[in-house]
Formats: structure tokens, sequence, C-alpha cells
């Protein structure tokens, strides 16, 4: 039977005259896997907090079991800016200790691409004062998953992290033994990680089994049902589950209650979008030319980052662009911007990009737009027009088109100065689609918002007809609202991927394969040090096999702990036992000098 690790009774708790929580009674045993989901300020952050004992209830109780080793990754870390990345991640072990440490390896490799750090400038013994958030929420991340815990507590970990990073950390955290509970919007992680779900909405909390998939099948037979929720609402869920339900890319999750209630829902739920029929109707807006890009060179500064790219943008294309940090991809949709901005004047480096004359771009950045502080979130939207056409017949309102992307009629009226980061982000959308824009560009749309308005925003946009190319780490989003995937994967091309970030990761992992073979052929080797590739396999063969042998030792020094602490008054046993504890400590340091030979070999 699963031991029970936390315990959460009657809990509540207020912030002004608002309940967040009330009432709320939950548990976390061993080898739970949680993810927690629910709309931005519904209480999701204050609930792990209070789970981890980082902050107080106002009623009910949260006890432990007795020696919980936990670990918490919360959004600020207590990182000492004076200490080196060493410091903080690997502390005080030496190095052939950490070298030897397959965990420590797998680590550093998944966060940072390499043992060496490539992305920092002096390597481990970067000092992290000057870092960027992003760089030392990864060091946080690293530090807590190098170390045991029994329950791992994580809060947003995907963001600051690329495709290819939160792939790693899915499979990292499908191996580890700790129980987990994970703040996260990112419903791909949700579905690769998690086992059972906490829903946080008005101040309860409702517990599914199964991932992501499973949690949208069930709560949409709760809501029929239940039939508490407004029909919008419904609708969502439907949409969503529709399409989860047709067989989406990699939706891996085997539904864990009654398959025929989840049919019977989607029985007379059209696809999410009729992409032949937008495809008419966004030609008819755009005509024949979009974005023509021929022979094009991107250059950031002296850095050359595209080269002798030809490629078109059509009309009704919907476009994922995926590719490793710095490849590219944000300065490819600023030179097609640019050259939009100026009517095909201003152009990149090298080539010739041309701009379709009835071209009408949308241009979401990273970087959140300034608006009047003073003005109401209804009076920015209505700025930019009362109406909005959303083609095939469908138009809304400034305050309709509000609602459905989560500002209700109370919340129009909050001065935008007022608003969270995530909100103003919701708010640049609004106006950016208000304009009615025929092709829109998505640099990471889906930062700061929660899964309601994710969900939201993708039935926005599956009726929306016109083009568009999403930049996006959230795989999920790029999967639900793209037909074809372009990669970015740092030679200077732009690539087709038939079977999209499937083959993008595996693309990836190839390149870093052939990385690390050209780089350890080119390295010099003293006389006589020549290996055959049998040689070479050899070696590997026999480092896995130290690799699990060491595991083995680190088992049995930690029951050997154990059992010290339990004999404690009885001097004898501990010596015979320290004994035994000396020699394994000699056994692990044969191991890892071998180890370290044959990783040169290898």
């Amino acid at each position: 039977m699963a031991v029970n690790l936390v315990n959460v009774e009657n809990v509540s708790k207020v912030y002004g005259t608002r309940a967040l929580l009330d009432g709320v009674s939950l548990g976390v045993s061993e080898g739970d896997r949680i993810g927690v989901v629910g709309r931005n300020g519904d209480g999701k952050t204050t609930l792990i907090r209070m789970l981890a004992k980082l902050e107080e209830t106002d009623t009910g109780r949260v006890t432990h079991s007795g020696g919980l080793r936990l670990g918490v990754l919360t959004q600020h870390d207590s990182l000492d800016p004076a200490a080196t990345v060493r410091h903080e991640v690997i502390g005080d072990m030496a190095d052939h200790e950490w070298a030897g440490n397959a965990k420590v390896r797998d680590v550093l490799t998944g966060l940072f691409g390499g043992l060496d750090l490539p992305g920092f400038p002096k390597g481990l013994d970067t000092v992290i004062g000057p870092l960027s958030g992003g760089e030392r929420r990864r060091i946080a991340l690293a530090k807590l998953l190098i170390e045991e815990q029994d329950l791992i507590v994580l809060d947003e970990p995907t963001n600051h992290l690329d495709v290819e990073g939160i792939a790693w950390l899915a499979r990292h955290l499908q191996n580890r033994r700790s129980a987990l509970v994970c703040v996260t919007h990112d419903r791909w992680f949700l579905d690769q990680v998690c086992t059972r779900m906490w829903d946080v909405q008005r101040g309860d909390v409702y517990e599914y089994e199964g991932g992501y998939s499973d949690y949208v099948f069930a709560r949409a037979e709760r809501e029929r049902i239940a039939a508490t929720e407004e029909a919008k609402r419904q609708n969502l869920v439907r949409k969503e589950l529709a399409w989860l339900r047709r067989g989406a890319p990699a939706r891996t999750s085997k539904p864990r209650f009654r398959v025929e209630a989840a049919n019977e829902l989607i029985a007379d739920v059209p696809p999410p979008r009729d992409s032949s029929e937008l495809m008419k109707f966004a030609s008819s807006r755009l005509g024949k030319t979009v974005f023509d890009l021929e022979d094009i060179t991107v250059q950031a500064g002296p850095k050359v980052l595209l080269k002798h790219v030809t490629w078109q943008l059509g009309p009704g294309d919907r476009i994922g662009l995926v590719g490793v940090n710095g490849a590219g991809k944000t300065s490819l949709l600023r030179a097609m911007a640019q050259a939009a901005r100026t009517e095909g004047e201003e152009q990149p480096a090298a080539g010739r990009i041309a701009v379709g004359r009835t071209v009408k771009l949308a241009y979401l950045s990273q970087e959140v737009a300034e608006l009047d502080p003073a003005l109401r979130v209804l009076e920015a939207v209505q700025q930019v027009r009362e109406r909005v056409d959303l083609g095939k017949g469908r138009e809304m309102t400034a305050g309709q088109l509000c609602e459905t992307f989560g500002f209700n009629k109370e919340k129009q009226w909050t001065p935008v100065g007022d608003l969270s980061g995530g909100e103003r982000r919701r708010l640049q959308l609004l106006r950016l689609l208000m304009d009615e824009p025929n092709v829109l560009f998505l640099d990471e749309p889906t930062n700061d918002l929660d899964i309601e308005t994710l969900t939201q925003l993708e039935d926005v946009l599956d009726g929306w007809p016109g083009s568009m190319i999403v930049i996006s780490h959230d795989r999920f989003f790029v999967e639900r609202t793209t037909d074809r995937v372009f990669a970015l994967l740092g030679d200077g091309a732009l690539r087709m991927l038939p079977r999209g970030i499937d083959e993008y990761l595996e693309r990836r992992q190839r390149m870093e394969e052939a990385v690390a073979e050209k780089t350890a052929a080119a390295a010099p080797k003293p006389a006589g040090a020549e290996k055959s590739a049998a040689d070479q396999r050899a070696a590997k063969k026999e480092l896995q096999k130290i690799e699990r042998q060491l595991d083995k030792v680190s088992e049995k020094e930690a029951k050997l702990h154990a059992r010290i602490a339990d004999n404690a008054t009885d001097f004898a046993k501990v010596a015979e036992l320290d004994a035994q504890l000396r020699d394994l400590a000699g056994e692990r340091e044969e191991l890892e000098l071998r180890w370290l030979e044959l990783a040169e070999d290898a």
C-alpha cells in the first residue's frame, strides 16, 4: 500500500474579500504524479505553496509524513547571486564524483546541452548574479533534480525551456521514483508525466484520474451530467474533446472512464476547423501571393542565421515554426514583417521578400506593447474597432470578444495598469484580432496564459480565415492550431517536417550525436591511443555496467546509513557497519576511477 506523504485537511485561504480555497481536503501518496490546472488567479500556486508549507493556511491544516524529503521549484529562485553555477548545482562534489554520477550527467546535459554548459560564458564557473531569469530558473531546476526527494513540487517548470528541454524533463520525471505535484499550462507535458489531475476552480479542487487528455474527457462528462456550466464553456470543452478523440498528434494517453460517454458527447461536434473551406475564404481575402521568400539571407548583426532560403507562405497556410534557440525563428518573422511594413522596400541582407498587395499583417511579438495604464480594458479594445468579422458569417462586438478572452463585464472596466502580465498578454492578442488582419505572426503567444484562455484562443483561431505562423515551445498549442511544421536546425536552412515535432526531436538528437562523434574524432590522442569502433563499443558497454554498479553501491550506502542511525546506541554494531561503509567507499572510488578512464575511450 502506498505511503501517504502529505495531507491537506479542510484548508481555506482568503485574500481580501475573495476565497481562493474553501474547505479543500486532498492527499499526496508515494508514486502520485499530479498535475494542477485552473485559471490564472484561481489559487493553483497558493495551493502548492501551502502543500509545501511555504505559506500558512487561514483554516485547516497541512501535515507531512515524518522525515519527508521535499524539493520545491517556485517562480522565484533563492540562488546566491555571488555564487557560481558549480557551487549551487554540484556543491562540494569532486569532479570525478559528479562526472561519474549518471544522474548529474543526465541533468546537466538535458537542461544545459552539455557537461561544460555551452551557453554560459565560463561554464560551471559562471557567476549567477548577471544571468537572465530563464538561466537562473534552469540552474534552480538542475539543483533540485540532482538531489534525492520523496516529493517534488514544481511551479511552471517548463517556463524558459525549449521543445527539446521540455521533452527531456518529461522523460526524466517519468523515470524518477519521487512523487510529483506540478502546476503547468503545458498540456503535452501534463499528458506525458501526470497520472492524476487537480482542477482548481472558484475555491474548490476537483480530482480526476489520468493525464490532461483524460481530464478533458472526464471534465466534459462531469459538466454534461451536472449541467452547471454555461453553454459557451461547455462548447469549448466539447470542441477540445472532439479534437483529442479524433486522434490528434502525440496523444498517447488512454481514457480511464466510459469511452461510450465520450463518444456520445462528440457525436454531433464537427472537426475543430474545416481547412479546405478556410483555404477558399483565405484565398478570396488574400489572392495568390502572401509572402514569397526568394534566396534570402537573414543576419543578426554579423551572425548569419539563414542562408539562401526560398520559401512561400500561401493563403490559408497555418505554419508551426520550431528550432533551437538562436537559430533565427524570431529574426525570420521580423524580416518578413519589416518587408510588409515598408511594402517591400526594406529587404534582408540578401535575396528578396515579395509581399502580397492585400496582406494585412498582425504581429504578436514576445514584448508586451505599452498601453495607456489609465485606459479601461474595453476602451483599449474599442480604440481598435467596435466590431470584428471572424469569417464565415461570424461577427463579434468588442465586449463579446473581451468575454471570450476571459475579461468578464466587471473586468472590462479594470484599468490596464492594474492588469497582470498574463492579462496584458491576452489584451494584446485581443487588440490584434480586433484589427481584422488576414496574416498573423504569433511569437510565443502562450506565455502567461492559463489553459482555459488557451482553449478560448484556439477556438477563435480555429475559424480564423487567413495565413498564420506560430513560434511556440508549447507543443500542444502548435499541434492544435497549425497544419504543418517547419524547423530551423541551426544550419541556416528551413526544412518542412512531415511528422512534425517528433521528427524535429529525432533530427536534433541525430545532429547532437554527429557533433559528439566529430568532436571525439578531432580530439588529439596520445601515441598508441587510437581505438577501433569495436573498442569504443566495448568501452561504452563497460561504462554502462559501471554506472549500474555505482547505483547499487549508492543504494547499499543509503541502507548502511539507515542501519547506523537505527543502532546508534550499539557501539559494536555501529563499528561493524562503519567498516562496511568504508569498504563500499573504496569500491566506489575504484569504480569512479575506472569510469573516468573508460570515458576517454568511449
